[in-house]
């Protein structure tokens, strides 16, 4: 019987010298790019995370990517430098800044020279199609301005504060008051979600949603969160197509992406054909949508239905999950400081009338100083939109010498520029609202590159003062009628996304006041 010739049989020869050579050629390599992704060049000036080798950051992305916003901070306290740039394989390449005179720069002085890019719009293309958020040039214009006409004086104190208080009612009514007289928890993160969901469908659709009057889960909100979640991790992670796809397969049990963006879809096109059907009737409404359906998009046309459900969904991220958001964020933060929260109602007491109408309302809440201090605060803490990026059109140089290069993705934090001394002083961790008052007990408005809670320049949130508004009047009222005890044992933490929600919600007593 003969034996395999190991050692001298010719595959076998073949193969080692193949591995041998792979291995050399690796270890080449990893000299090369001993801390960053294979092929990223080292670039001169700026700060850089160090990496593994041919494979820079990802690993670490990827093991972080529940905790995104503390990893990008951890980043920045490593190198102990305001712009840094990471390199990771499978990724396009990204500079990151927390100083405000970069982040003033990217929004405003040099506005035209960065744009969302390719690699945002083919992250949040299914889901937010060509609406606001995506839409660069012409396309974006169009929809500013024909959107801008809702936001006068006129409907603030007629109309939109008049929304808001009914709400707020509805809320007392179906949730707060029978969760205080049979003593039970409440979600209060879910609540808030119910609340700017059934207020900006009405402001800006005319449809009355009534999901407060539920204790069930409102699908189209289900479905539009998980969409944001999987939207977000494309970002991150360059293997979640095919993640999405393997969970189609393996996992059929579970609702996919496209499953969620049926669901999606079919609530915003039941606005749309609701709407053309009142038009058809001869009814005459002013809101959101119904400039929209009388508009002409930058070619001079009118909107089809795929661009009013781009339209239409644009704005329920604008108009429900950010406000949504802050007011979680708001009593989460009232619930630890019960100062700020007894300074607060002192405010409130001073000012808010049980009987008071809209109109009136809307002018006395524009005086309530110690509000808006908080609000602003919370908004640097827990920015609606923590993390932020854009592509450079053509090289540049920052304010602080760094240079961009055309096809660099540029990022900033506003939830890491909110944690850093060299930003906010010495106690920029700290809830602290009274930071908002000059010497003299004005409010203080910072910049805008330091302070970018509501964008900057000329992309600068259009409905900015509507949030305030619908924030202010929800906070004030509820901090009126009830005090807040957070449930004990859960963990308040973010869920990493688009924007900033709690992850798990947000459990709560509700006792009177």
């Amino acid at each position: 019987m003969s034996t395999f010739d190991y050692k001298n049989h010719p595959m076998l020869k073949t193969a080692g010298m193949v591995a041998g050579a792979t291995t050399a050629v690796l270890a080449v390599l990893a000299l090369k790019y001993p801390d960053r992704a294979i092929f990223d060049e080292h670039r001169e000036g700026i700060a850089c995370r160090p990496g593994w080798p041919l494979l820079g950051s990802l690993p670490a992305l990827l093991a972080n990517n529940q905790v995104m916003h503390d990893f990008l901070l951890e980043g920045f306290t490593q190198t102990d430098a305001m712009t840094v740039t990471m390199s990771a394989f499978g990724m396009p390449r990204s500079i990151a800044t927390i100083d405000p005179r970069n982040v003033e720069h990217i929004l405003k002085t040099n506005f035209e020279n960065y744009a969302k890019g390719p690699k945002f719009n083919d992250a949040t293309e299914d889901l937010l199609g060509h609406g606001i958020f995506n839409a660069n040039g012409e396309q974006w214009k169009y929809q500013r301005k024909t959107a801008s006409h809702i936001f006068n004086v006129k409907n603030f104190r007629d109309h939109f504060t008049d929304v808001f208080l009914q709400e707020i009612d509805y809320m007392s009514k179906y949730i707060f008051d029978p969760a205080l007289q049979n003593n039970e928890t409440v979600d209060f993160h879910e609540i808030m979600f119910k609340f700017t969901l059934d207020s900006f469908i009405l402001l800006g659709f005319g449809v009355q949603l009534n999901s407060l009057a539920t204790k069930d889960k409102v699908p189209f909100a289900t479905s539009f969160d998980e969409c944001q979640l999987n939207a977000f991790q494309r970002f991150v992670n360059p293997f979640s197509r095919a993640l999405e796809t393997a969970s189609a397969v393996f996992r059929p049990w579970k609702m996919s992406i496209q499953q969620h963006l049926d669901v999606v879809n079919s609530f915003a096109n039941d606005v749309i054909d609701g709407r053309r059907r009142q038009l058809a009737n001869g009814e005459d409404h002013r809101d959101l949508l119904s400039r929209f359906m009388n508009a002409r998009n930058e070619n001079g046309e009118p909107l089809d239905n795929k661009e009013l459900r781009d339209i239409v969904l644009n704005f329920v991220i604008a108009g429900r999950d950010t406000t949504a958001q802050a007011l979680s964020w708001t009593f989460y933060n009232l619930m630890l400081h019960p100062r700020v929260e007894a300074k607060l109602l002192e405010e409130v007491h001073q000012h808010i009338e049980d009987d008071m109408d809209a109109a009136k309302l809307y002018e006395v809440i524009k005086e309530m100083k110690y509000a808006h201090a908080v609000f602003f605060e919370v908004l640097r803490l827990h920015p609606s939109v923590p993390n932020n990026q854009k592509y450079a059109l053509n090289d540049d140089i920052y304010p602080d010498g760094t240079h961009i290069r055309k096809g660099d993705y540029v990022m900033w934090s506003p939830w890491v520029m909110a944690r850093s001394e060299k930003v906010w002083g010495s106690d920029a961790k700290l809830f602290r609202p009274e930071r908002w008052f000059t010497p003299e007990g004005e409010l203080r408005r910072e910049s805008q590159g330091q302070w970018p809670a509501f964008h900057a320049g000329p992309r600068v949130c259009l409905g900015q003062n509507l949030a305030t508004l619908e924030a202010l009047v929800a906070i004030v009222y509820l901090v009126k009628r009830y005090r807040f005890t957070l449930v004990p044992d859960q963990k308040i933490t973010y869920q990493v996304s688009l924007t900033l929600p709690m992850k798990n919600g947000m459990k709560v007593f509700v006792h009177s006041r």
